[in-house]
């Protein structure tokens, strides 16, 4: 069964710790990262760029709505993501426990319902 793991965190954090505080932090990710490729339940991982850099579209209408930034102002905004293929929820459970995102922020775990391959939408069993 494919679950997404949805890393949150406080965008503030990266403006106030330090850069080696961050830096660390960047390699128990990658370390973790490494953990689900070599137990080979990783299907993707993806680092997003700040809310910032980020752009929201509504189609109210037939109108095209165009906004700078997130749909929603929160503290914790989505950071990234992991896609792992793995037997049930309390696999993904015990996977995310082991985040280090975990210890800073929230890890929201949501089970697929689809996924292409090749195109063609597959159901996730």
């Amino acid at each position: 069964m494919r679950y997404t793991l949805l890393m949150h965190y406080s965008e503030e954090a990266g403006q106030v710790l330090p850069p080696e505080v961050l830096e660390e932090g960047r390699r128990a990710m990658r370390s973790y990262a490494a953990t689900l490729q070599a137990a080979g339940v990783l299907i993707s991982a993806e680092v997003l760029q700040s809310t910032a850099s980020s752009t929201t579209i509504r189609v109210r209408d037939g109108a095209l709505q165009v906004q700078d930034g997130p749909f929603a102002d929160t503290k914790e905004q989505l950071a990234g993501t992991f896609v792992i293929d793995v037997a049930d929820l309390d696999a993904a459970i015990a996977w995310a426990r082991q985040s280090p995102q975990a210890q800073w922020g929230a890890i929201e775990i949501r089970p697929g319902a689809t996924h292409t391959v090749a195109g063609v939408w597959q159901p996730n069993t």
